[in-house]
């Protein structure tokens, strides 16, 4: 499954709107995978490389599956992010580092959903590279998933993304595509 964006348009921002990607990388992404498009710029990077991409949910390593050349004047609509740089051996030790300590956050996550009183199941979680947590769940509960995220920033443990997972992968918010490029970096 193809990743869709969630971010807004990229109207009203001149230099983006103007700025053709060079390249379009298909990536790989995220704990529980996700597939999609990355608008390059610059060097056009290699299969199987790994990279820094831009999400929703913060910068985060991708693996090149393929790479495009952009002929078009613009950057084609649905990039869910872009490319914003190779992945540094400081990226991936970042990211070695985030997953130790998500794996040891795990069982804590799991006590608070309980005392929470949540209808729903916590299956994972995942660390950005900018320090973003995302946290899996079970199907998608609606409000309860925005329940979590409050009750996570009301209790002072930051800004979560809660993100849906069912048997076919990752659960989609509905909504239209847009360049990736307006995303807070």
């Amino acid at each position: 499954m193809i990743a869709p964006s969630e971010q807004p348009s990229c109207e009203g921002v001149p230099e983006l709107e103007t700025r053709p990607a060079d390249y379009i990388a298909l990536a790989r992404y995220g704990r529980v995978p996700q597939v999609a498009r990355f608008a390059g710029f610059g060097s056009t990077v290699q299969r199987a490389a790994q990279i820094v991409v831009s999400t929703d949910r913060g910068e985060e390593i991708a693996l090149v599956l393929q790479v495009t050349e952009n002929r078009k004047p613009e950057t084609p609509e649905g990039m869910t992010g872009e490319v914003i740089r190779i992945a540094t051996d400081t990226d991936l030790a970042t990211a070695e580092k985030n997953q130790q300590t998500t794996e040891a956050a795990f069982s804590g996550w799991i006590e608070r959903c309980g005392k929470w009183k949540l209808q729903l199941e916590l299956i994972d979680l995942e660390m950005t590279l900018d320090s973003r947590l995302i946290l899996y769940v079970l199907n998608d509960r609606g409000a309860e998933t925005t329940r979590m995220a409050l009750l996570a920033a009301a209790a002072g443990l930051g800004i979560v993304h809660v993100q849906p997972v069912a048997a076919e992968g990752v659960v989609q918010a509905s909504g239209g595509g847009g360049c990736g490029s307006c995303s807070n970096h």
